[in-house]
């Protein structure tokens, strides 16, 4: 696609799962992508087989200066910053009654600072050339509430009305940034890890088992928001299997 080509994109989240199969997609159809996570031999193993237009840093979300570093390295490589896919998250899930704090707060820092983070390394070079795209994904769990789910649903709820505002502040601020959301439903991913054995998970998985898509659903979704003239802006999309309601 020829508004792919040559754009450079930052992909946190990408050892694993959509943000895997978002920088194989998008470096086949002629992006240059910088891969972020936290376990650097799947990066590594994905560096090497997309080749030289990919390059990565083991870093973590949720540390301010490691996506400050991740952003310096795109830029010291390719020299531009294009996009930013902001996919890292977790979802440790439970009802609130049971307390589990530590949870809470990774998910906090993960599901929202590390969005945060991710975006204030991008947006100092997005407002000077007055372009960039920034994609996040959010969840079904983002439109709706979910018993069960509340502070997943919650950190989700937060994206969705934070990067909404952003955008029009964009518009009124003339930087043309783009913005994107993607709510995914039940996607075959490594999501589900981070929930702890329960009846509900072991329901869940059943679920995902029969039903859900695979994580190149949304990586296709990603493409065709990347893709887009720049004077489209592709605001949300939800993805999900056509028997999930």
């Amino acid at each position: 696609m020829d508004n792919v080509k040559d754009k450079v994109v930052i992909i946190a989240g990408a050892s694993s799962g959509i943000g895997k199969e978002t920088a194989r997609m998008l470096a086949k159809n002629g992006a240059k992508v910088v891969m972020s996570a936290r376990r650097e031999d799947r990066l590594k193993a994905l560096c090497d087989e997309i080749g030289e237009n990919a390059v990565y840093l083991r870093s973590d979300v949720s540390n301010p200066d490691d996506m400050k570093a991740l952003a310096a390295l795109a830029k010291e490589t390719f020299g531009k910053i294009d996009v930013l896919f902001a996919n890292a998250g977790i979802m440790p899930a439970g009802n609130m009654s049971e307390l589990k704090v530590n949870d809470w707060i990774s998910m906090v820092n993960i599901n929202i600072n590390g969005v945060l983070y991710a975006i204030a390394a991008v947006l100092p070079e997005f407002n000077a050339q007055k372009s960039g795209h920034i994609i996040v994904t959010s969840s079904v769990a983002g439109t709706k509430s979910v018993p069960g789910n509340a502070v997943y649903s919650g950190t989700k709820h937060f994206v969705r009305a934070m990067i909404d505002s952003f955008r029009t502040e964009s518009v009124m601020e003339g930087t043309n940034i783009r913005t994107t959301l993607i709510y995914p439903g039940a996607i075959k991913t490594e999501l589900l890890n981070t929930v702890a054995p329960s009846e509900t998970k072991s329901m869940v998985e059943e679920f995902y088992k029969n039903v859900g898509i695979e994580p190149d659903a949304i990586a296709n979704a990603v493409l065709y928001a990347v893709s887009q003239p720049e004077n489209i802006d592709v605001s949300d999309m939800v993805v999900r299997p056509a028997r999930e309601n």
